[in-house]
């Protein structure tokens, strides 16, 4: 039985979160070890490091988009991931769903709620930054979506994502979705190989 807690920090905005989100169960059941979801705001990360979304950066490389999309269809036929759609919103705002991730830690139903969104986002194809679709949607998930949603003012709710990403900064991180295996950091969805064999190291 693992001992370590691995760390995933992602923003539903990232398909790649999505799909890596899929796998990890695999990894859990494999290793033992369980791991912690952080949600962290990929707007304000990308602000802080002057980093871009691969749409925005390869924008003129039309090759390189062809290739990220290879390895995506890749990854979903390797992992049997066939119910990933991309969304046809992207890029969605994300401010209201990851704090409303926030809310539904505070309200002990984050894991129900980040499937839930996960599979709105990138399965059902869903606009997640439309107010009445989250209602929505959580509301035919039987979550509370009108607390969930009055929560994401709160001012608690607001600060703790903004500190769930100043520290992800802080700590290198630069996209979604990222991983730390104790002070080791990992990104993007091709390093699970490698988070796996890290979380059995030190284990």
């Amino acid at each position: 039985m693992a001992s370590i807690i691995p760390n995933f920090l992602f923003d539903f905005g990232s398909p790649n979160a999505y799909l890596a989100h899929k796998v990890i169960p695999k990894i859990e059941q494999r290793t033992g070890a369980k791991f912690a979801y952080t949600p962290v705001l990929l707007g304000g990360v990308f602000k802080a490091t002057g980093n871009r979304s691969p749409m925005e950066a390869f924008a003129a490389i039309p090759s390189k988009l062809a290739y990220e999309g290879l390895e995506t269809r890749r990854f979903v036929a390797r992992h049997g991931l066939a119910a990933f759609r991309s969304n046809p919103h992207f890029p969605v705002n994300t401010l209201a769903i990851m704090r409303g991730a926030v809310a539904a830690d505070t309200l002990g139903v984050f894991a129900r709620y980040v499937e839930v969104v996960f599979a709105a986002m990138w399965e059902d194809r869903r606009k997640m930054d439309d107010p009445a679709v989250i209602s929505e949607t959580l509301a035919a998930a039987d979550l509370p979506a009108s607390r969930l949603i009055e929560l994401t003012a709160d001012q608690a709710v607001k600060n703790r994502l903004i500190a769930n990403t100043t520290s992800a900064v802080e700590r290198g991180v630069f996209g979604s979705p990222t991983f730390f295996v104790g002070q080791e950091m990992f990104f993007g969805k091709d390093r699970l190989e490698q988070v796996e064999e890290a979380i059995v190291k030190n284990g």
